[in-house]
């Protein structure tokens, strides 16, 4: 075992969450502790969150701030950790990658609903296309309440309230009624409401990530910051990992946290530093 996965809180080492793992849930008045460093050299699987946890969330799901060095980071991190490093987002793809740029590592999209195993890998649906119907009858919703932003997507569609705040009952009734009619999950995010398609959620795409030949027996950390992450902190859980809620602290099942996104910046970073140089070709090691 490496010091990296050694020093994670887990029932046989609580001291450093002060907790046992066989908790299911960490209640908001009571603060987590931060992840220790990250060691791209311990058969460690990282798998990040996109919204909230790599870029800050904006008015627009378009308007997203991308740090320039950002892809490069995840792709040098996910060398170092020998590909089991994965994006799982709430976001199409193809659309993170016109946010990111063609980044290559592991990537699960549409919450699971799209999966591509390793870079350069074909994109694997895990769920049925949603029926245009279900976008059709939120559009109308929109329409009616002010315009509200729908965000089509292969495996689900998300309604944004959050110019509209005022239309959420009513979005909230529509959406239910919506799930209920046509077996579809409904997920209540940061100020928007989203039908996924049953097998589409970020959880069962972690748990799918950990049975490939490249992540197998590694200890899996998850960091997300909505509720829409919960299927992954508790799907890492059950398999021997952790979870890295993002942001203030509420009820989780994560049990590490970090501040905000500029805090995993810094975590990302400072673990790809800790990386050894590699000696020049051809030089003599003592």
């Amino acid at each position: 075992m490496t010091n990296f996965q050694a020093s994670l809180p887990t029932a046989n080492n609580p001291q450093m969450a002060g907790r046992s793992q066989t908790e299911h849930t960490f209640a908001a008045e009571k603060d987590l502790p931060l992840p220790p460093p990250l060691d791209p050299g311990a058969h460690v699987a990282l798998f990040l969150d996109f919204d909230g946890t790599l870029v800050e969330i904006a008015d627009h799901p378009d308007a997203v701030v991308v740090a320039p060095h950002l892809a490069g980071v995840v792709t040098a991190l996910s060398q170092h950790l020998g590909g089991r490093l994965a994006i799982v987002t709430g976001r199409s793809i193809a659309a993170l990658e016109g946010l990111l740029g063609p980044v290559e590592v592991a990537v699960a999209g549409s919450h699971g609903g799209e999966f591509r195993a390793r870079a350069g890998a074909e994109v694997e649906p895990l769920a049925d296309p949603l029926p245009a119907s279900v976008v059709t009858a939120l559009e109308s919703f929109a329409s009616a309440n002010g315009g509200l932003l729908v965000e089509p997507k292969p495996f689900s569609v998300a309604v944004h309230y959050r110019r509209h705040p005022e239309a959420l009952e009513g979005l909230l009734a529509c959406a239910q009624a919506l799930a209920q009619e046509r077996g579809l999950a409904m997920k209540h995010g940061k100020q928007v409401i989203e039908l996924a398609m049953p097998g589409s959620d970020k959880g069962t795409a972690v748990t799918r990530f950990m049975g490939l030949p490249a992540f197998a027996g590694a200890a899996p950390l998850f960091l997300g910051d909505d509720v829409t992450d919960e299927d992954a902190f508790r799907a890492v859980r059950h398999l021997g990992g952790q979870g890295v809620l993002v942001g203030p602290m509420r009820t989780t099942a994560a049990s590490l946290r970090l501040p905000g996104v500029a805090a995993v910046h810094n975590w990302l970073e400072d673990g790809l530093a800790s990386v050894p140089a590699a000696k020049p070709e051809g030089e003599i090691r003592p």
